[in-house]
């Protein structure tokens, strides 16, 4: 089995403005890939805003320099992210296909291949 790291990402301001029905219809969504992906899940989360981040870029002194904020200024951020494992890309791309971000205006998940030592 292979592991797969799916980023979410969307508009944080879409997110924001999200009424408590679609909120709530989210988190089901977000239950009912859980149900169909079951033990595939190894790790995962829902991310703090993208204003919490903190990006370490160059050195200054010998010391990583941080700065506020996500490092690519775009509108979409990562939101969350899903550790799947999976037997092969085709079936890791069959279930976060399932993930409702996909659907949203701006939405969608980005799969990565996690590299095993």
């Amino acid at each position: 089995m292979a592991k797969y790291l799916v980023l979410i990402y969307g508009d944080e301001q879409e997110w924001d403005a999200h009424s408590p029905a679609e909120l709530a219809a989210k988190h089901t969504a977000h239950e009912a890939f859980a149900q169909a992906a079951g033990p595939a899940i190894v790790g995962g989360a829902q991310l703090q805003a993208a204003a919490t981040a903190t990006t370490l870029r160059g050195l200054e002194n010998g010391k990583a320099v941080p700065t506020d904020g996500p490092f690519p200024e775009t509108k979409e951020v990562l939101g969350g992210f899903y550790l799947l494992e999976a037997p092969d890309l085709d079936a890791a791309v069959a279930l976060a296909g399932r993930l409702p971000e996909i659907r949203e205006a701006g939405g969608g998940v980005e799969i990565r291949p996690i590299v095993e030592r």
